[in-house]
């Protein structure tokens, strides 16, 4: 498994996070009791599923070695192993963040020009 996942975020929720130390989750994750996160080559496929027509949004990258028992590997979408975290996310593990939006076909469009992941 890897040491980086990735979290798509609101970027109001996200700002509320840096100011609380801590992302308690989407609607979606409080609802699920964990925090959803994609591995690298999962993350395409989360935005175009989960995503699409979304703006104002931020790519964050999480550093997985300090979450400790919290994380957990699980098997979802087609049998992958996604990464869940059943705790808060720490602002703290955040290794780098990059505003985007994903257009209505699902493809992400970074603010810097990027386009795609992979």
């Amino acid at each position: 498994m890897s040491d980086i996942a990735y979290k798509l975020v609101d970027r109001v929720e996200w700002d509320a996070a840096k100011a609380a130390g801590a992302y308690a989750g989407s609607a979606v994750d409080l609802a699920d009791g964990y925090i959803h996160m994609s591995a690298d080559g999962q993350l395409a496929e989360t935005a175009r599923r989960h995503y699409a027509g979304r703006s104002d949004l931020v790519l964050v990258s999480v550093d997985l070695s300090g979450l400790g028992e919290a994380l957990k590997w699980e098997a979802s979408r087609g049998g992958d192993l996604f990464p869940h975290l059943f705790a808060p996310l720490p602002v703290s593990a955040a290794v780098e963040e990059r505003g985007l939006s994903v257009d209505a076909d699902g493809v992400m469009r970074f603010e810097d020009g990027a386009v795609g992941w992979g």
